[in-house]
């Protein structure tokens, strides 16, 4: 049940399928590649800060001596977030245009 290899060791098929495969993934440019590359780096950034502010809530309502206390911080928490889940928004938003004016810069000259 052997198969025949090319001279590098590779099954025929299988470089049948990568050239098959190779228009389809044209369009994944090293911009393409440093744009989500970047991308993918700021979204886990925030995902770690917003654990962070996570725990820092569940330790802040530990140390509540009131109901009244532990609403207000709840309060507080949820605002934060909010704000720091628009300006992400806000984040994405721009990178996302600027990826797609970077990949396709003939597009924007046409307006």
């Amino acid at each position: 049940m052997t198969q025949d290899t090319t001279k590098d060791g590779f099954a025929p098929d299988v470089l049948d399928t990568l050239a098959a495969m190779a228009p389809a993934a044209s369009w994944m440019t090293p911009v393409w590649i440093d744009a989500m590359t970047e991308l993918g780096s700021n979204l886990a950034s925030f995902v770690a800060l917003r654990f962070k502010e996570d725990l820092d809530l569940q330790q802040a309502l530990l140390q509540c001596k009131s109901l009244a206390e532990a609403q207000h911080l709840q309060a507080a928490f949820l605002q934060k977030a909010f704000a720091q889940y628009q300006a992400e928004t806000g984040k994405l938003i721009t990178a996302a245009g600027r990826m797609a004016a970077e990949l396709h810069p003939d597009a924007a000259k046409s307006d």
